[in-house]
């Protein structure tokens, strides 16, 4: 299970943190000047490179594809071999588009949960959504039994689409207490500690179940935790889809909120800021967010973590005008080189997709770390 670094206090070495990085959204004024520069293009250099990394992704693999064969089967539905049209529009379109969705998703909320808990160590499953996601699954996969296991394996797609319901009935259980609760506490630091601990006792129970477990469904499980862009279908991807644009659509709106909370709650109120309405946006929006990837794609570490603080470092910004798409496009591009390294193009292996992003993601939260404890944030 994900856990968050650091504790969640409020007038300490964290606060600092987050204090330097807002200067800039003081004033409205302040946070107009964000857009100048060389930001915009920044922006743009990020678009250019996730474009360049969708076509990489539908190229490579265990059979390389021309990239021209590529562009071909997009615009016009076929290549020069029939079998190259069927690898890209069956098997590498829908992991691809996977990929982006997760990675959008997952940057942005990460985004959310940093700057509302004013943590930087602060995930996007810092909720407990991931766990309730697991413990959805764990019930389905570890209590089958055997002649249950092997009909969920024999079921191809439709046991796929079982793992994922049970994925995202647990997430939607978590998401509906985590919005109770919101409603009613007011202290982001008690929310924050009520997800945690909801994260252990769901980690508890799930730990019990696999010590009861049939050891071939001990692995099915652990195969899931590992994260995987390529279990999704192309008939299941506009669920995902449209889910992950809802989250984002709602971020989005949350921008100018997100700039007040920066420098305090008591500066929010007094811009006029509906305080009840904007943490339960914020929650919302990263419970959709996360429970759609971790239902579809499974707990997909550190992209959440990681990609903000890559954002923040290279648009030089506060402004949550920026840091939202900045991260949306980053999130992608991070997805995307996690399932290139993954597959290892030109060969069948494929390394579990958990073991990249923390490879990936790891040094970027290290360096955050550092920074913090020389004050250098």
């Amino acid at each position: 299970m994900s856990q968050l670094a650091g504790k969640p206090v409020h007038r300490n070495a964290t606060d600092a943190i987050w204090a330097s990085q807002s200067k800039a959204p003081a004033a409205d004024k302040a946070l107009g000047s964000e857009f100048a520069g060389a930001r915009p293009l920044l922006l743009l250099l990020l678009m250019t490179l996730l474009g360049a990394l969708l076509l990489l992704s539908l190229a490579l693999g265990s059979a390389s594809i021309p990239v021209d064969q590529v562009v071909g089967v997009l615009l016009y539905g076929e290549a020069d071999q029939q079998a190259w049209t069927n690898i890209i529009l069956k098997f590498r379109l829908p992991k691809t588009l996977t990929a982006m969705f997760a990675g959008m998703a997952l940057g942005v909320s990460g985004l959310l949960m940093q700057t509302y808990f004013r943590n930087p160590l602060a995930e996007p499953f810092v909720l407990g959504v991931s766990s309730g996601a697991s413990l959805g699954v764990a019930l389905v996969v570890l209590t089958t039994g055997a002649t249950g296991g092997a009909l969920l394996a024999g079921l191809g797609l439709a046991g796929d689409l079982l793992l994922i319901i049970a994925a995202g009935l647990g997430a939607a259980l978590t998401m509906s207490l985590v919005l109770f609760v919101a409603v009613r506490i007011q202290s982001s630091a008690t929310l924050l500690l009520l997800g945690l601990m909801f994260g252990y006792l769901v980690a508890a129970m799930v730990s019990l179940l696999l010590y009861f477990a049939l050891p071939e469904r001990i692995q099915a499980y652990i195969n899931w935790t590992f994260g995987s862009f390529s279990g999704v279908t192309i008939a299941q991807l506009p669920v995902l889809a449209l889910i992950v644009l809802a989250g984002l659509l709602l971020s989005a709106a949350l921008s100018k909120p997100l700039n007040a909370l920066l420098l305090g709650e008591d500066y929010a109120r007094s811009l006029g800021a509906n305080l009840d309405r904007i943490r339960i946006g914020i929650v919302l929006a990263t419970a959709l967010l996360a429970s759609a990837v971790t239902a579809f794609c499974g707990p997909i570490a550190f992209i959440g973590i990681a990609v903000p603080h890559l954002c923040r470092a290279l648009l030089a910004s506060a402004d949550h005008r920026l840091l939202m798409p900045g991260s949306c496009l980053a999130g992608a591009c991070a997805a995307l080189c996690a399932s290139l390294i993954a597959e290892l193009p030109g060969n069948n292996l494929v390394l579990p997709l958990n073991v990249v992003t923390a490879l990936m993601g790891a040094p970027v939260v290290m360096l955050v770390i550092l920074r913090q404890a020389q004050g250098k944030l």
